[in-house]
């Protein structure tokens, strides 16, 4: 096992610790992007998941410049835990849904202050092409790309309003690979799927060797399709009419992260674990609202099971 911090999983947060010299963290940026799954051009309404926030966790103004809103960040993030190092995080929905000259004054203008190390830009595998990945390759910075897979089930896609296919995907990731560019998988486990078929989600990770993989539990926020589905009595795939009854349990959920991480090898680099910034538009499942009590039963859980990272694969 090749995992050097006091968890037993990899934890993106050591990693980029050992890599930089200091904690780095993260500043999300809001640049005004859409999403093809919102804007009409897939369909209509996006993911049953997604909210009006298409999934951004801050609270930056959309009218202050990137710039301002780095600024903005670094001087919060200073101030409350004496940061020194940052990521600029394009987190909101489809952040390459723009032409290639805006993605380039927009992701140039996030690397400029000297305090910024990184980049990361959260988007879809149907919103990049050959001529925005030799964009985002050529960029001077650790760099990465986050896409939204959630499943390599084409049934849960379909459930779930994705909008492309697995096989979409797999070609986005083989040509962000083949330039060089870091990659991190976003999952979300209690997708109405079997545990066989999450950890079939978990091996076909391992075997393309990611990068980096998110992991997150399925919740209904407010304004989404899915807490509208939750009053529904023939919902697709038989959720509806069972509030919280619909979701997995924090116990299961944590057993099965476990079983998920067992199978990624140990390299991956592991973002997230648990929800974050939820509390206020959370409907259910409520225990989601309290993320250092799950993280801490997946230590627990880990250690009662003597296993780690990789643990499938020795």
């Amino acid at each position: 096992m090749t995992i050097v911090n006091s968890k037993r999983y990899n934890q993106f947060s050591e990693h980029l610790k050992q890599k930089f010299g200091a904690k780095v963290y993260k500043i999300t940026l809001d640049a005004g992007f859409s999403c093809p799954n919102r804007d009409g051009t897939i369909s209509s309404g996006g993911c049953v998941f997604c909210d009006d926030g298409g999934s951004f966790s801050q609270a930056h103004s959309g009218l202050l410049s990137i710039e301002d809103q780095i600024e903005t960040g670094i001087k919060n993030l200073s101030t409350r835990f004496k940061a020194q190092k940052f990521m600029s995080y394009f987190q909101a929905f489809s952040n390459t849904y723009k032409p290639v000259d805006e993605l380039e004054r927009i992701y140039k203008s996030a690397l400029r202050h000297p305090d910024i190390v990184g980049i990361s830009i959260g988007t879809r595998p149907d919103c990049v092409d050959d001529e925005k990945l030799n964009l985002i390759a050529s960029l001077d910075s650790y760099t990465w790309i986050e896409y939204g897979l959630q499943s390599i089930h084409d049934k849960t896609l379909k459930w779930i309003n994705r909008g492309h296919d697995f096989n979409c995907f797999l070609r986005a990731y083989e040509k962000t690979k083949s330039r060089g560019i870091n990659v991190c998988v976003h999952v979300i486990l209690g997708l109405n799927e079997t545990h066989d078929e999450m950890m079939q989600t978990a091996q076909k990770l391992a075997e393309l060797e990611v990068d980096g993989v998110k992991i997150h539990m399925l919740c209904a926020l407010e304004g989404t399709k899915l807490a509208g589905m939750l009053n529904t009595p023939l919902a697709p795939c038989g959720r509806g009419a069972g509030g919280e009854g619909v979701f997995m349990t924090e116990d299961d959920y944590v057993h099965t992260v476990c079983d998920f991480l067992e199978y990624l090898p140990p390299q991956t680099t592991i973002h997230r674990l648990a929800g974050n910034g939820l509390k206020k538009n959370l409907i259910a499942p409520r225990w989601l609202g309290k993320k250092l009590n799950t993280l801490n039963k997946i230590d627990r859980e880990f250690i009662r099971r003597a296993a780690f990272q990789g643990a499938r694969l020795m």
